[in-house]
């Protein structure tokens, strides 16, 4: 599997520009070296869903709008790291139980 790739949001909106203007998907592609023609897709549905916030997030970050790394205040702060911290211990006590299994095993 190849690395992740992150296009500016020029870049994103240059593509849509030019598929809208009737510019052939191969030809856009090659232009702005897209490597995916699903990527463009992805994009054009974004904006046909009127999604435009969608085009400034990271790689990796694909949040709902309004939902994104900011908190509204410290108490939701504080609970989405209790959920955060309260999962990375649940998946070490699932490890440690294999673990346990494994050990056994041999």
């Amino acid at each position: 599997m190849g690395t992740r790739v992150s296009y500016p949001a020029e870049i994103k909106i240059k593509a849509i520009e030019m598929r809208l203007a009737g510019i052939p998907v191969k030809e856009v592609l090659s232009q702005l070296n897209i490597r995916s023609y699903t990527q463009l897709k992805r994009w054009m549905r974004w904006y046909k869903n009127g999604e435009m916030h969608r085009f400034e997030q990271p790689v990796g970050k694909q949040y709902s709008y309004g939902k994104g790394p900011g908190f509204k205040d410290e108490m939701s702060k504080l609970k989405a790291e209790n959920q955060y911290l309260t999962q990375q211990i649940e998946v070490l006590k699932k490890y440690k139980e294999l673990e346990r299994k494994w050990s056994q095993k041999s």
